[in-house]
């Protein structure tokens, strides 16, 4: 039996650590900033994106790769792991043309299994079907067992994650120039979620600690006494926060595995520097 490989893209925030130790390759999107484009988390770092989203006034965008990109992607890790049987789990196509771009490549390489999975999530919600995946294979399940693995988690996932700024939703178009002034001037932080691979307001709140706190009680009442199978707390520039978080998920929830990631620009062009959130799905 072949030996089955788990890919993902750039935006499943998975740490280094993780990847080198499951095997997991990275394709990543593309940064269009002025007239430079960069890959995301190999030509541009996350925290110099950052920095640039507070001191630039140009607002970056981003995209997927290309088809061709792909193609060779998928050829590279084949002869890499000496496989022909990939499995490929990408970002909501609700955020991304990232899952269209790999359908194409599929298409054109028939002479390799390529089984491909919108996870309809993005950031640790991704990356958390991924690694299940992954582990999933490197257990040596099936191919089938594999999918259905990565199927399961999908159907339990939660993401919830909060921002410090409506400066960075208005610029990326997802509020109007009212709502920023109004939210701004009541210190209104918006509670976030991904619905249907789209990412939605749960809810507004007063201030960035009762948003934390809030955070922590819907988790709470989603998990209803249940322990996470796996959680991951993510964050940009907020590093102080999400050590806190992560003492506080530990104790409170007890989940069997936990890991801390940085926030890809795919969210953080939205969110902006103080994005906190917490992706989990139960046993």
């Amino acid at each position: 039996m072949s030996k089955i490989i788990v890919v993902s893209d750039s935006t499943a925030n998975l740490p280094p650590e993780l990847l080198q130790e499951h095997e997991i390759p990275i394709i990543p999107l593309h940064i269009h900033w002025g007239e430079e484009t960069y890959l995301d988390g190999v030509t541009l770092a996350p925290e110099t994106f950052y920095r640039w989203l507070q001191e630039r006034e140009d607002f970056p965008k981003t995209s997927q790769p290309a088809v061709g990109e792909f193609v060779d992607f998928f050829r590279e890790v084949a002869e890499r792991y000496q496989t022909d049987t990939i499995v490929g789990v990408f970002i909501s196509s609700d955020l991304s043309g990232t899952v269209n771009s790999a359908l194409q490549a599929q298409a054109e390489l028939s002479d390799l299994r390529i089984e491909l999975v919108d996870s309809r999530s993005v950031s640790v919600g991704l990356g958390l079907q991924v690694l299940a995946g992954a582990r999933a294979a490197h257990s040596g399940a099936a191919l089938d067992e594999v999918l259905a693995v990565i199927h399961r988690v999908r159907a339990r996932m939660h993401l919830l994650f909060t921002v410090d700024s409506l400066e960075y939703l208005y610029r990326g178009g997802r509020i109007g120039g009212a709502a920023r002034f109004f939210g701004s001037a009541l210190k209104l932080k918006p509670l976030l979620t991904v619905e249907g691979g789209k990412i939605d307001a749960l809810e507004k709140v007063r201030g960035r600690r009762k948003a934390v706190q809030r955070m922590l009680q819907v988790a709470g009442e989603r998990l209803a006494g249940r322990r996470p199978a796996e959680m991951a707390v993510m964050d940009i520039a907020a590093a102080e926060e999400a050590e806190e978080l992560l003492a506080v998920v530990k104790e409170r929830f007890r989940p069997r595995r936990l890991f801390h990631a940085l926030v890809a620009p795919v969210i953080g062009t939205h969110g902006g520097p103080g994005t906190l959130g917490i992706g989990w799905y139960p046993e």
